[in-house]
């Protein structure tokens, strides 16, 4: 592409959505370079290696494996060219305080056994709750995830219109999942990733039960050796097309010249002049810190009223022996969720009997730790913008373990041999992340499509945003779409 060619991209940070955007859009004929301020690829998504054992420090949920395929046949590939994905048998394993735990299969006739032991006609309810999931993700799929929103009046087009009622988009999630359950259980099961999209199910649309049909029919994957593999054959493509990587690099500022055209970043090590300039770091740092005061299309007041998705406790494990009541993925879901809930959105405070999630990937991959040891990742969801301290976060660590070994049955603190906490603070200085989130901001109704921050800035031609602040939202999936949006923005823009 003889127009791509003359033009210079410069992509800020390397995870997801910027090694997206450099692979597409250098595939066009851009000369692309990326600039990441951490020593690898991957942004949220880095990995930490100790002792033997190999930890995903982000995203461990391999979800919407038809997402990535798409991605991947743009370069004529699969993702089988680069990494095995294993179909997770069962999906997860779900723990309900003190009430026991349960499996949820891959299959369908083992995920109605286990809604039928819910309550009556537990199958028949999840079906019908499936096909209406069902359809809004197809519809979802279909008419707006994979486009641009403008305006308002991009986003109300007739074919969203006429499907805005079966959509259900003023209707939270839990008034929902209410309408067919009366079971705790069963709407703990439907509603329970609400939290990694950000929000909870009073807050989140019903739109959103395609979360559902995303677990329960299209199934949990795990990519072999872990989900860095993703992120890395991502960069190969971007490297196979003549993208540059620059790590170690902190942008200090977006520059732009008197017409309010960007002409490049500056770095501590230099100006790197650009055509084009696409942030898929951190929205909020992006404008308040990297750009003037008049370039930034949103203001401090603006980020203030956002519904920040939440920030996280993460421990990284490593035990000596096996443990033997843990999945790969495991729900530990506190009796009373909904003080949970409030205790992220509506009074922040560090929680006092948290619901959290459990990764073992060494229950599949021996690859993630020694012989005869276990790989663990826990997830303790807290509000955003928080202040923690070591003591607090030993703290959760010291609920998370007691937990543990009263659910497993296990003693397990004194099989530790790799520990490492990782919460609010360490959010922002490794990733920049408005108030430490550990997602970007909330899908409530207001911030979903148009109502998300724009992918094109309004103010600095040739400026451009992708990534999870973005529509279509929070998760690595999603992030993707994100990038493809914005690759084709960029080669449709006059950007001369």
């Amino acid at each position: 592409m003889a127009f791509g060619s003359k033009k210079k991209i410069v992509i800020i940070g390397a995870g997801i959505s910027g090694l997206a955007c450099a692979a597409l859009l250098a595939k066009k004929g851009f000369s692309v370079t990326v600039v990441e301020k951490n020593s690898m690829a991957g942004g949220r998504a880095i990995v930490w290696k100790k002792n033997g054992f190999l930890f995903d420090l982000g995203p461990s949920w391999y979800l919407m494996p038809e997402v990535f395929e798409k991605f991947f046949n743009k370069f004529k590939k699969s993702a089988k060219d680069f990494y095995e994905l294993k179909r997770l048998d069962p999906c997860y394993r779900v723990f309900f305080d003190e009430e026991g735990e349960i499996d949820v299969p891959a299959d369908r006739k083992g995920i109605n056994t286990v809604f039928d032991s819910f309550e009556q006609n537990g199958a028949k309810k999840l079906k019908d709750y499936l096909i209406d999931a069902e359809y809004k993700y197809n519809t979802a799929m279909k008419e707006f995830l994979y486009k641009e929103y403008s305006t308002i009046f991009d986003f109300l087009n007739p074919k969203i219109i006429l499907n805005a009622p079966k959509l259900r988009l003023f209707e939270s999630i839990d008034s929902f999942a209410s309408r067919f359950f009366k079971s705790k259980k069963a709407k703990k099961v439907l509603e329970y990733s609400m939290v990694f999209l950000g929000g909870s199910p009073s807050n989140t649309p019903a739109l959103y039960s395609i979360m559902s049909h995303v677990d329960l029919t299209l199934g949990v994957y795990y990519p072999m050796n872990g989900m860095w593999v993703l992120f890395d054959a991502v960069k190969k493509l971007g490297e196979n097309s003549g993208v540059k990587y620059r790590f170690n690099l902190e942008v200090q500022k977006i520059v732009v010249d008197e017409k309010n055209k960007v002409i490049g970043v500056r770095t501590k090590k230099g100006f790197i002049p650009a055509d084009i300039v696409i942030s898929g770091a951190d929205y909020e740092h992006t404008e308040q810190k990297l750009l003037e005061e008049k370039h930034r299309n949103y203001s401090k007041n603006y980020w203030e009223k956002r519904v920040v998705a939440p920030s996280a406790v993460l421990m990284y494990l490593g035990f000596e022996g096996r443990i033997k009541k843990l999945k790969h993925h495991n729900l530990f879901l506190a009796k009373d969720w909904d003080k949970h809930f409030r205790e992220i959105f509506d009074e922040p405070v560090w929680p006092q009997n948290p619901s959290y999630y459990v990764g073992c990937p060494s229950k599949s991959d021996p690859s993630v730790a020694p012989k005869g040891k276990e790989n663990v990742f826990v997830l303790v969801p807290v509000a955003a913008g928080l202040k923690d301290t070591n003591k607090i976060k030993e703290k959760m660590f010291e609920f998370v373990i007691n937990d543990l070994e009263k659910k497993t049955g296990e003693k397990l603190r004194e099989r530790i041999i790799v520990k490492r906490l990782f919460a609010q603070s360490d959010f922002k200085s490794l990733y920049n992340a408005y108030k430490g989130t550990a997602l970007g901001i909330a899908h409530t109704l207001f911030q979903t499509a148009v109502f998300r921050p724009a992918h094109k800035s309004k103010k600095v031609k040739n400026l451009f945003f992708a990534g999870n602040y973005t529509h279509p939202g929070i998760g690595v999936p999603i992030s993707l779409i994100s990038s493809e949006i914005v690759a084709d923005l960029v080669e449709k823009e006059k950007t001369d």
